[in-house]
């Protein structure tokens, strides 16, 4: 297999994992209507492989405004520190839900680094998830 080639089967089992949503943002493939991302963790300019275990599931804004980063720097401390991992990290030690739930806020510095590099509160993302909320579909749950 070339790289970059990854099978139907890997790709079902991946999504499945992340429960089908952006293992950023958390929004679900079915709110959007269309099929996330298949996101090298480390992408493959930079060494990363097509193996299940740096593979997860990003929206395509989510996707695009991470590209090729891997470490990016935490806005407040200033501090280096790598773009949250969402295979190997869970969700909510690093970030939580405005009491709106309309905005996500770092709680650490991935979660902060990772909310301004992936730019988690778009202005469309944040209307859309207010529209979510009114009909009982957000925030997110585990």
């Amino acid at each position: 297999m070339s790289p970059g080639y990854i099978s139907a089967k890997l790709r079902a089992r991946v999504r499945a994992q992340a429960q089908h949503r952006c293992g950023y943002c958390l929004t679900p493939e079915v709110l959007v209507g269309m099929e996330m991302e298949i996101d090298h963790i480390i992408p493959l300019s930079l060494g990363g492989s097509d193996e299940e275990s740096n593979l997860w599931l990003a929206c395509p804004q989510c996707n695009r405004h991470k590209g090729d980063q891997v470490s990016v720097v935490d806005p407040v401390t200033l501090e280096l520190v790598h773009i949250f991992n969402p295979r190997e990290q869970k969700w909510d030690e690093h970030f939580t839900w405005s009491l709106s739930g309309e905005y996500i806020l770092g709680l650490t510095p991935v979660g902060r680094a990772t909310v301004s590099a992936l730019q988690l509160n778009r202005a469309i993302l944040v209307e859309a998830r207010r529209f979510w909320a009114q009909v009982g579909r957000h925030p997110a749950t585990f």
